[in-house]
């Protein structure tokens, strides 16, 4: 009888998978809350959060309970006919983040694309952009998905060589800098602006205090929408609902994904008030799963567990607690802490040879799970639903591997 081991499951997928990640060398079969383990039985703490999908924890018990009661009745109609969940999590989820309409997406990037769309499509309805005219400013180092549309504005090397020709229509301006903002926001034919509260897969990097709330208003003076991708950020992550809570700042288009499903399934959303979202009409617009059943009451749920458990006011604390440990460790392998609740990073400085990667290999043995991130940058996000004796279990096995780090 063959024993199922981790590189039996490694090489499975080597052969017969596209080659489209580099995972670390662990195999995944079970996880709960905080906790995963691996086929051979191995603990680790997650770390990572699958970039932030599971911030109410692993198998919550909760979302297991909504998948398994709306799976026996009706889990797809396609949006050809009304269902009986779609219009309760319609009103459930606008009245929760205060606009009027919500538009249901499944992955992050189609519904970054969707708010894409909305944004040209007031544009030239609303603001009276000549046809095709329509620009969108994003912000450099962004990080919104990898479809054909999304990576035309990315400046991310990998994410965009030889994956051309690109579409037009972007314009890419520096990441907290106001000034060169200011100046490209003049154009009359700018549509809106798309910006990651906290840019997440650039290494978290968290913009000067004030910078969201005067972009917004810049955006409003300049009668430009200011969209604000909250996929990573949103939900509790950084310690409030949404990230853009911090400065005060309502985004005229709201983009949820991620978290919103508990990391059950794909589940995206866009969010805005009618003005915008009405733009929108009959057959310019849809997905065959989106706004489906089991999806909505898997959503509901999810958003129902964040704030019954108070995960934003747990990040928070756990975050801070998080920060305050890694800042006082060995400056010589850790050189940088960056973050909010609990989106965070490090910056590992290389010593003797080893980088991100191998300190990352070293947290994997010693029972923590990290990623490195655009090469010398680590994140930590675990669930938010992690206490604060496995928080401090977790920042032992982090100096743990800072002193195996320059010991090896």
């Amino acid at each position: 009888m063959q024993v199922l081991t981790t590189n039996y499951f490694i090489e499975l997928e080597e052969k017969y998978g596209a080659h489209n990640y580099h995972p670390l060398p662990v195999v995944l079969s079970k996880a709960e809350g905080v906790h995963v383990w691996d086929v051979e039985g191995k603990h680790y703490y997650d770390f990572l959060s699958a970039y932030s999908a599971v911030n109410q924890g692993h198998c919550h018990p909760r979302l297991q309970q909504a998948m398994q009661e709306q799976a026996t009745k009706l889990t797809l109609t396609s949006r050809a006919f009304y269902n009986d969940v779609l219009g309760e999590y319609e009103k459930y989820i606008t009245e929760l983040f205060g606009f009027d309409k919500v538009l249901p997406m499944n992955s992050g990037v189609e519904a970054v694309e969707t708010a894409i769309k909305l944004c040209r499509k007031w544009g030239y309805m609303i603001k009276g952009i000549a046809p095709n005219k329509a620009k969108i400013i994003v912000l450099e180092h962004n990080f919104h998905g990898r479809t054909s549309g999304v990576i035309s504005f990315s400046t991310d090397p990998s994410s965009r060589t030889d994956f051309g020709p690109y579409m037009p229509g972007y314009v890419v301006v520096p990441y907290n800098d106001l000034p060169a903002l200011s100046i490209d926001l003049q154009d009359p034919d700018v549509a809106g602006l798309l910006v990651e509260p906290i840019q997440g897969e650039a290494g978290v990097v968290v913009p000067d205090e004030g910078y969201l709330a005067k972009a917004a208003q810049m955006c409003d003076e300049a009668n430009v929408l200011f969209m604000a991708d909250e996929i990573q950020t949103g939900l509790c992550r950084t310690g409030k609902m949404l990230a853009c809570d911090y400065e005060g700042v309502k985004p005229d288009i709201l983009i949820l994904g991620k978290a919103l499903s508990g990391g059950m399934l794909p589940v995206s959303a866009v969010l805005a008030d009618d003005y915008i979202m009405l733009c929108i009409k009959p057959g310019e617009h849809g997905s065959t799963f989106g706004g489906n059943p089991l999806a909505c009451k898997i959503a509901m749920t999810a958003l129902e567990i964040l704030i019954d458990e108070k995960l934003a006011e747990n990040a928070f604390h756990m975050g801070n607690m998080l920060r305050s440990a890694l800042e006082k460790m060995d400056k010589e392998v850790i050189n940088h802490v960056r973050g909010k609740g609990l989106l965070n990073a490090i910056i590992v400085q290389g010593y003797h040879g080893r980088d991100a990667w191998d300190f990352c290999m070293m947290l994997k043995n010693n029972g923590l799970l990290a990623k490195p991130t655009h090469g010398d940058k680590i994140r930590f996000a675990p669930p938010l639903v992690i206490n604060e004796e496995e928080m401090q279990e977790c920042i032992a096995i982090i100096d743990k591997t800072v002193s195996d780090f320059k010991s090896h």
